[in-house]
């Protein structure tokens, strides 16, 4: 089994700003993450696409360097993930970045652990339906 750690729009901007006020906190659950990483326990750290847009991070700014070589693999909105996306935003009444964490989420269940760094657990809680994951408050 798999371990993945998902990061919303706060933790995203956290990382990528040094003064933001939880710049600290998400660096260190990154930093754990990799320490772990190290110690042959697979743990990928991913970041939606649309969250990234959300957060304003574009790899290929100057500004992104720092972030970058956290190594944040990307979770692409194909069409399956775009049409549970789609249904979560309704139901729930979410931005399409929180939505497309639900979809990613939800397209893993049973086969991955899965923490999501968030500033918002409820919606987090409430988009993962019936998965088993764990959210840490950013």
């Amino acid at each position: 089994m798999s371990r993945t750690v998902l990061l919303d729009n706060e933790a995203v901007q956290a990382l990528m700003d040094p003064d933001h006020a939880k710049h600290r906190r998400a660096l260190a659950f990154v930093q754990v993450t990799a320490g772990r990483k190290k110690k042959a326990t697979a743990i990928e750290v991913e970041v939606p696409t649309s969250v990234r847009v959300e957060a304003g991070w574009d790899r290929t700014a100057p500004e992104a360097a720092f972030i970058n070589l956290l190594r944040i693999r990307d979770v692409a909105l194909d069409t399956k993930a775009a049409d549970l996306a789609a249904g979560l935003a309704k139901t729930h009444g979410v931005s399409v970045a929180r939505a497309h964490i639900g979809a990613a989420t939800r397209g893993r269940e049973g086969s991955a652990e899965i923490t999501i760094l968030s500033s918002d657990p409820g919606d987090m809680r409430a988009v993962a339906g019936t998965s088993n994951v764990t959210v840490v408050r950013l």
